[in-house]
């Protein structure tokens, strides 16, 4: 369950941001408006010293480059794609909840792998409008990969191994954007852009016929778990799906949306997937157009932060589980401590960047060393809904990364407008914004996260809280309004 369910996040990574590497080649060199500016940090670009400067041939290839992008419509087109996934993600969360993750995030995923494969003879039709639209609708199939994963963990993962799962399985994310990054930089630099397309949106494809066979949605329906596995998950998962009772309560929207540890959690996520995706869009642009990396440099450069953080998630996941069976710091300081290290040390790392002008080793260190320390996310805030919300964890993850994934919708826009001429000064402008954001964020989470279940969550074992005064969250039972009557009488 871990290993594909890791695969699937690796998969749905590397459809994502495959485009990020490949519109560097799909676009004109100088065609964003920037042929007139000076730069006076400019960094040294050897590649172009054997190239005639009014030559319409990609500098990396002997191929015709096709599209005249400017880099505010660059942004939106590499921002498209959260349009549609914010907005499958709370009904994505909720089908999964109701009817189990299997199948609501491998038919996600399988469209999403479809859209990859005709991405090539869509944009030659169509142009930018064309592709900005397939995004959009890849958006759509991937909107419910996090909620449906997270449903299906909630079933899956015992308390003492929460922070160890889930390092294994968002860890994908991590693998998809280093292959993602690595594979692409060698095919461009080899071949054409169009076969990163084809390449990735195939091994969604076989990705889904291994997801058919292998995978269930909980432990009691699947049919080759052994009875002594089955029966520890039973009595170790604190979810009640599919374990304690029969049918889920209904989702309690008047208690969940006055949660204030929840909205702390969302802004928290809206923080992570700021500085996230500043880096996981934009640092291809960054190391192409600042840097002046080649292609197939870019591509191994912008996997090795990746590398680090998939390994650091790892042992921030083992110190986390080690020190929580220990008792050295309750749940709720361990999702404190971790998402600090993840957002301040990334946010502080990046600034350092940008301070290294021309010093391409000293830049790329410090582009590590951030994407080391965000690796501590994945025992911080990321695994924080199945400690709050276990019964209702497809729901609440879909709130946090639907409302979240807004910022990968303005980060790169945003960074289009502020460096329309890509310079080293845009640029750290851009990465100071992102550091403040990333301060901020983390500072309410601190002030109100908490790390146990809240009381919405299981109404039957912590009842309402004395100051509740919006009604019942779910409708009596018989049973529950005849002993209401009882106590009624006998006052």
């Amino acid at each position: 369950m871990a290993i594909m369910a890791l695969l699937a996040v690796a998969n749905a990574y590397t459809m994502r941001v495959c485009l990020n590497l490949a519109i560097t080649q799909m676009v004109r060199k100088g065609s964003s408006g920037e042929d007139g500016h000076f730069d006076p940090d400019a960094c040294p670009d050897m590649t172009v010293a054997a190239t005639p400067s009014n030559s319409s041939v990609d500098i990396y290839k002997n191929e015709p480059v096709l599209f005249e992008w400017s880099e505010a419509t660059q942004g939106l087109i590499l921002g498209s794609f959260y349009y549609g996934y914010v907005l499958t993600h709370i009904p994505g969360g909720m089908l999964a909840e109701r009817y189990g993750g299997k199948w609501i995030l491998g038919f996600g995923l399988l469209s999403t792998a479809i859209c990859t494969i005709i991405t090539p003879v869509t944009v030659k039709m169509g142009g930018a409008p064309a592709l900005f639209i397939l995004r959009v609708i890849e958006g759509f199939g991937e909107g419910p990969t996090m909620p449906g994963l997270m449903a299906m963990l909630s079933r899956w993962a015992p308390k003492a191994e929460r922070a160890r799962f889930g390092a294994i399985v968002f860890g994908g994310a991590q693998i998809g954007n280093i292959v993602g990054s690595y594979v692409s930089g060698l095919i461009l630099h080899e071949g054409s852009w169009e076969d990163v397309f084809y390449l990735f949106g195939a091994c969604g494809l076989v990705w889904f016929a291994l997801w058919t066979v292998l995978c269930f949605s909980t432990p009691n329906t699947h049919p080759y778990i052994s009875d002594s596995e089955k029966k520890f998950l039973n009595e170790n998962v604190d979810s009640l799906q599919g374990t304690k009772q029969a049918k889920m309560d209904p989702i309690p929207w008047k208690a969940l949306l006055r949660s204030v540890p929840l909205w702390a959690l969302i802004i928290a996520g809206i923080g992570h997937d700021w500085g996230y995706f500043t880096m996981v869009t934009d640092l291809p642009k960054y190391m192409t157009d600042v840097l002046k990396f080649n292609i197939k440099s870019t591509g191994i450069l912008s996997a090795l932060p990746y590398v680090a953080m998939w390994i650091a998630s790892f042992l921030f996941g083992l110190v986390c589980d080690f020190c929580v069976k220990r008792k050295y710091h309750s749940i709720q300081n361990a999702r404190k401590i971790y998402t600090t290290i993840a957002a301040t040390g990334p946010g502080i790392c990046i600034i350092m960047a940008s301070y290294s002008g021309c010093d391409k080793t000293l830049a790329v260190f410090w582009f590590i060393f951030a994407m080391t320390l965000m690796g501590a996310y994945y025992s911080g805030m990321k695994i924080n809904p199945l400690d709050i919300t276990p019964n209702y964890a497809g729901t609440t993850t879909a709130m946090v990364n639907g409302i979240a994934a807004i910022s990968a919708i303005i980060t790169p826009y945003l960074i289009g407008l502020v460096t329309p001429d890509s310079t080293l000064a845009q640029w750290r402008i851009a990465f100071w914004v992102c550091l403040g954001v990333l301060v901020v964020t983390n500072v309410i989470y601190l002030m109100f996260a908490k790390g146990d279940q809240l009381w919405w969550d299981d109404v039957n074992k912590h009842g309402y809280p004395t100051n509740w005064s919006h009604g019942p969250l779910r409708q009596r039972t018989p049973d529950e309004e005849g002993q209401k009557n009882e106590k009624k009488e006998k006052i």
